[in-house]
């Protein structure tokens, strides 16, 4: 189990070393774990984190995979099912570590794709609900388009703004573009997972995403037995936690305090 009093530290999961980061009181509430997105790291989440902290009054967490910010490296390439496997063969043993009785999973882009297989792919009732910024469970042609883009933009002054974050950025951008154009991809539909949600979901969207539409968000709407609230951000792309910090963090902290009264809640006739 992590130190989470120190605040940070290192862990193992799926046999790399991984940074990580705490706010917040870890016997508050459910934790809410941050997962980051195909270019994010620990770092990038800024000071996201701590405001979701005191906005919620909940522990967060927050940890780079490997391949990203001082994490040990990742191996290359990324496969094409590369979040599935994070979800299923990284994701529970940093939670196990975590040491938290309850969890809410808070993903941005690709970390949301990995929160949502985490929930559809795993039986493990400490996790109460999702957050998910930005997900992605198929590709779409416009957000390709935009990956593509990124690949012929990446160069040595990208590469040293990166650098500030992750200790490899060429191999941290080449995991995630590579793998994105990898002309398998685009057939890439996890969408299934979506039928096996048994947990409230928070969908969170900017109406001028760049790499997805709306089409992602009316998935979960139509195909999740449990509830599913949805905040569509105008002025927003594909960060709603940086385009619209207050609107994100209003949204969390009522979709928690909801969650954790639900389960204050006696059941009738007790």
């Amino acid at each position: 189990m992590i130190d989470w009093a120190s605040g940070k530290g290192w862990l193992t999961a799926g046999g790399k070393r991984l940074e990580w980061a705490a706010w917040g009181a870890r016997d508050a509430g459910p934790v809410i774990v941050l997962l980051h997105e195909g270019l994010g790291c620990l770092a990038l989440w800024r000071d996201f984190p701590a405001r979701l902290a005191k906005a919620t009054g909940l522990g967060v967490f927050a940890f780079s995979r490997a391949n990203y910010g001082q994490s040990d490296a990742g191996d290359l390439p990324f496969p094409v099912d590369y979040m599935t496997r994070q979800a299923k063969d990284v994701l529970p043993e940093v939670l196990d570590q975590i040491g938290a009785a309850r969890f809410v999973l808070m993903g941005h882009s690709d970390g949301a794709t990995i929160a949502a297989e985490y929930a559809g792919r795993i039986e493990d009732f400490r996790v109460r609900g999702l957050v998910l910024m930005a997900p992605h469970v198929f590709t779409e042609p416009m957000g390709l388009a935009e990956i593509a883009r990124a690949g012929e933009a990446f160069g040595p002054e990208m590469g040293a703004r990166m650098g500030k974050y992750h200790r490899d950025p060429e191999a941290t951008f080449r995991g995630w573009n590579d793998a994105w154009l990898n002309p398998d991809f685009a057939s890439w539909d996890v969408s299934e997972i979506i039928d096996y949600l048994r947990i409230p979901t928070l969908v969170i969207q900017g109406q001028q995403d760049q790499y997805g539409t709306m089409k992602q968000v009316e998935e979960f709407e139509t195909r999740s037995y449990a509830p599913v609230d949805v905040l569509a951000l105008d002025d927003c792309r594909h960060a709603p936690q940086f385009d619209q910090p207050e609107a994100v963090l209003d949204a969390v902290h009522f979709f928690t305090g909801r969650l954790m009264a639900h389960e204050a809640a006696e059941p009738e006739g007790v």
